[in-house]
């Protein structure tokens, strides 16, 4: 059988009162405990980058959930270690940079 899932995307402005809405709009479409606070830290991450746009993803599969945020420029390798970097990498099952380096991404779920 296979997998179906979906894919949003929202552009948020890199303001830090931003981080609240993205909670808000991770929680309202996935049902992830941990969804929240990982789309939040990643949002974060690439927020202090200085990005003035932040896209967001979240996209589904099955029972996995690839949460993703990304800027404009490229971020500096020290973006993707930290305290923040430790919460997400405790919580989510996989994690890495986009291959454009412009952004982070956690995934939650395994493929079984």
């Amino acid at each position: 059988m296979p997998e179906s899932g979906h894919t949003w995307r929202k552009p948020f402005k890199g303001e830090p009162i931003e981080a609240a809405h993205v909670r808000l709009w991770t929680a309202g479409r996935v049902k992830h405990p941990d969804a929240p606070l990982i789309a939040h830290e990643l949002y974060v991450a690439v927020l202090k980058a200085g990005a003035p746009v932040i896209e967001m993803t979240l996209s589904t599969a099955g029972n996995r959930i690839r949460i993703t945020a990304e800027g404009a420029d490229p971020l500096p390798v020290t973006y993707s270690h930290g305290p923040g970097w430790t919460l997400i990498n405790g919580l989510a099952h996989l994690t890495g940079i986009t291959t454009d380096e412009c952004g982070l991404w956690a995934q939650l779920g395994i493929q079984r």
